[in-house]
């Protein structure tokens, strides 16, 4: 791997890589062992949550899983090295892997909308600010029942703990580092996604997920 990193082209090639593990979508994976292809039920989405909503819990855990793991493994075998320039070859294996689930080349680029993946690459990558990331995901569900909405401010609470966290030992702004970019760019990229949600939203024509809501009409 230091060899390879050391090349100029290297980087280029573990990208490639990573988009090509990125786009092994989990739900088109598990569904050709049952004769189910996710994009032709529901809300046409190959994420962990379509899944999950048409197929069942069980279906869906694996499909989330294999969707963490293709975000965990690319970045993970990247962080062992240690040269220059290492966080931002991170930062680029990781975008290419959640590139990979969005639009992925064996499935005429219509994946999921990245967060199975990106949950993967911050474990890695930001590991003290998971569990941050994951409460506001949770909250926000119980609160409204929508995951769309939830994803999208677990995105940003994604920036927030990441200043928070990492900003204090930096010297430096952190929002000019890789790291801080890919923190940003998330928020953004998770907003872009998930825009069908949020006009369905303010449409109300958004479907929740009434079972885990607190407070329901």
């Amino acid at each position: 791997m230091y060899e390879l990193l050391s090349n100029s082209y290297g980087i280029y090639i573990l990208c490639l890589v990573s988009y090509l593990i990125g786009s092994i979508s989990g739900s088109m994976l598990l569904g050709s062992f049952k004769g189910i292809d996710i994009r032709s039920k529901g809300s046409g989405n190959a994420g962990a949550t379509n899944a999950l909503r048409t197929v069942g819990p069980f279906f869906a855990l694996g499909v989330m899983s294999i969707d963490v793991l293709k975000g965990y493994i690319p970045v993970y075998i990247i962080a062992l090295c240690t040269i220059e320039q290492i966080e931002l070859y991170k930062v680029l294996v990781a975008s290419c892997a959640v590139l990979g689930h969005v639009y992925p080349i064996y499935y005429k680029f219509k994946g999921g909308k990245g967060a199975g993946t990106l949950m993967g690459v911050i474990l890695v990558l930001f590991p003290q600010s998971f569990i941050y990331i994951l409460l506001s995901w949770l909250v926000i569900l119980i609160l409204t029942g929508y995951v769309g909405l939830s994803t999208i401010l677990a995105g940003i609470s994604f920036v927030i703990a990441t200043y928070f966290l990492y900003q204090p030992n930096l010297g430096i702004n952190i929002f000019i580092t890789p790291f801080g970019l890919f923190a940003l760019g998330v928020a953004l990229f998770l907003i872009f996604t998930h825009r069908e949600n949020v006009k369905r939203m303010l449409d109300g024509s958004e479907n929740q997920f009434k079972k885990i809501m607190i407070f329901k009409k």
